[in-house]
């Protein structure tokens, strides 16, 4: 399997496909980043059509265990985590991963 795609990935990829200087990229996919991010921040849901949707779930306070000292419960506090779910598009393309290649 390949290397992450990482933000720097992206920005490359957008200044080969458009000539744009990659400056500019750079700010713009920054920027979207920031705007997803805030969005999620103050509890919205992010919905990017026929990619997917980014949703804010709470999960619910309960108790572990520390594995080096299982005698000992922990409290695990409610705390709000992002779920991605995939949209239409993105499901089809998944369908034709090769999977041996992932493993």
């Amino acid at each position: 399997m390949s290397d992450n795609l990482t933000k720097r990935d992206i920005v490359l990829d957008i200044y080969q496909k458009t000539n744009y200087p990659q400056k500019e990229v750079k700010e713009v996919v920054q920027l979207t980043l920031d705007a997803i991010a805030n969005a999620l921040s103050s509890g919205q849901n992010v919905e990017l059509r026929n990619f997917g949707v980014f949703e804010i779930q709470v999960r619910k306070a309960r108790i572990g265990r520390n594995p080096n000292k299982p005698e000992k419960d922990v409290i695990i506090p409610t705390r709000a985590v992002v779920k991605f779910k995939a949209g239409k598009e993105l499901k089809a393309n998944l369908k034709d991963l090769e999977l041996d290649n992932l493993a």
